[in-house]
Parts: structure tokens; sequence; C-alpha cells
């Protein structure tokens, strides 16, 4: 089985802008790269699961259109791939907080239920509205982000920050984390986990 010129595309364009980026740790970088690595070295089984639009989406080829300019490869590949997204909200949401309900959604690209079956990454999106705050979470795996958009993280090693235009954000194992869109423009990032 071939793995889709469309996602193809996307994993080497993420690459090359992680490995470009002025900005970010070399754990960031580390993490990533392993990720990459592993998807160079095979090939996991596409997946047949409907495309899922949520809510949200509607903020997402506003978000592809604003990307930062050293990012724009990966938002035209972003674009390239949209119709087949399988948009999901985190587990944790609930209709009652109707801002975050309706205002984020995440896409797995490769990893579990993602358009490439693995279970050995995580590499997917996230996309806000303006204003929206991801709540805090955590997770086993390392986390490397790539911003496209304009955002801010945190985490409890560090306050609240915008990697800006050419950096990275790096989420050691387990650390507690969130990530908030400003209030002008909707948030769009990828992330890199590897498992």
């Amino acid at each position: 089985m071939t793995r889709p010129s469309e996602l193809q595309a996307l994993f080497e364009a993420a690459e090359r802008a992680i490995r470009h980026s002025a900005g970010g740790s070399a754990a960031a970088k580390a993490a990533a790269v392993t990720v990459f690595d592993r998807l160079r070295a095979q090939q996991g089984a596409v997946s047949a699961v409907p495309p899922v639009v949520l809510p949200v989406c509607d903020h997402l080829d506003a978000a592809l259109s604003q990307a930062h300019a050293t990012r724009r490869d990966v938002a035209a590949a972003l674009q390239a791939l949209a119709p087949a997204l399988v948009w999901t909200r985190r587990r944790s949401a609930r209709p009652e907080d109707a801002a975050f309900w309706d205002g984020h959604a995440n896409a797995m690209l490769a990893g579990p239920g993602g358009l490439e079956a693995r279970d050995d990454l995580w590499l997917g999106i996230t996309v806000m509205a303006p204003g929206v705050t991801y709540h805090d979470h955590s997770h086993p795996p390392e986390e490397t982000y790539l911003a496209l958009t304009p955002g801010q993280w945190w985490n409890t090693a560090m306050d609240w920050t915008d990697p800006g235009a050419d950096g990275l954000i790096h989420n050691p194992s387990g650390i507690t984390h969130a990530m908030r869109a400003t209030a002008e423009r909707p948030f769009l990032a990828l992330w890199v986990l590897p498992v």
C-alpha cells in the first residue's frame, strides 16, 4: 500500500519546517525528528474512516491563509488534506462549556485513528477559534508543537509563550500544559509525539 501523496507532502513539509526552525530547543527538534525517522522507516495502514467536520472547522481556511510565512508549505499541504480529515473534540470537552466545545478540534494525521494508522507515534493538528484556551492536560509522550499561526503555550516549567513565526514548543513527558488562541485570530498548530 502506498502512502497518499498529499499525506507524504505534509510529512515532508512539516519535517523541513521543524529541522530549519531557528527557534526551539534541541529536545523539541530531537523528539520530532524521531517521529519523522519512524515515518520514513515504515508505513502504517491507510485509514478508510469518512471525514468528520466540527463547527470550529469554519475557522480552518482563515487559519491556513494566516499561517506564518515560514510555514506556508505546511499550510498548503494541510489545505490539500483538509477534505479527508476526521476532526474530534478532546475527550474531556463538555457541551456545557460551549466556547471550548464548539471552539476547538483535533485531527490525527498519523497515529491511532489517523489518516495513517500507527501505534509508535502521534502526528496531528489542532484548530481553535479566536480567544479559546485548550485546557490543561498531560500525557506520557513528550511533544513538539509547530505553530502555524500566532498563539501561546504554557506548561508548569514556563509562562505563557508565543514561539513566534520560526519557533517550536516542547513539552517534556508528563508535564501539564495548555495552549490558547489570540483574541483576534484562529489558532492552528501541528503536534508531533514519539510514543
